[in-house]
């Protein structure tokens, strides 16, 4: 577990409203590699991934006894955000969400493949972010989670390497090029200025 909160920025990450830290996969080896790791570590975690292909396996890092609705719900908005739906330019998206024990991985099942067994919770939420800076780093987080918020974002038409500069120099941060692109989702952006 040491390696995982030591390396947890490799991943996609951000923390909930209540400090609970949440990482994913940021593609389909990211997500292998990321289970099987905390697979080893024999805790059943809270998981969650979009009820179609195309999304991170989100994992809330914490004794599932001590995660609120909340957190569920903060995890849930990230876990779609960062699917096929954002890139979809979609409004919702439905997110599955289940135990750690319940995934299993079939032996000739491609890489970032797992199967769920038993009872799945599935929560319908929507797809909206906003930048804010969480450990020093700029991340697009849930609304609930997002202390100042810099931007609100939404799926959108505009490709986000060509909102770069406005995000430099509206945020008024020394923020890189990569740290920009590294906090957003894949496909089309549509910005929106907090009021």
């Amino acid at each position: 577990m040491k390696q995982i909160f030591e390396n947890y920025q490799k991943y996609r990450w951000f923390f909930t409203s209540s400090e609970k830290l949440v990482i994913g996969g940021k593609n389909a080896i990211q997500n292998e590699e990321l289970l099987h790791l905390i697979k080893k570590e024999g805790k059943n975690f809270r998981v969650m991934h979009t009820s179609s292909p195309g999304s991170p396996f989100s994992i809330i890092l914490e004794d599932p006894k001590k995660i609120k609705k909340q957190d569920i719900e903060e995890a849930a908005i990230f876990t779609a955000c960062f699917s096929q739906a954002w890139k979809s330019g979609k409004k919702c998206a439905d997110i599955d969400i289940f135990n750690l024990s319940q995934l299993s991985k079939p032996r000739k099942a491609k890489i970032g493949t797992w199967q769920v067994s038993g009872n799945v919770e599935t929560l319908s939420v929507p797809l909206e972010l906003y930048l804010v800076k969480q450990n020093s780093v700029l991340r697009a987080v849930p609304e609930k989670t997002a202390k100042s918020p810099l931007f609100k974002i939404l799926p959108g038409k505009i490709d986000k390497k060509d909102l770069l500069a406005k995000i430099q120099i509206e945020t008024k941060l020394n923020l890189s090029k990569d740290e920009i692109l590294s906090a957003l989702p894949a496909g089309g952006i549509k910005l929106e200025k907090i009021k």
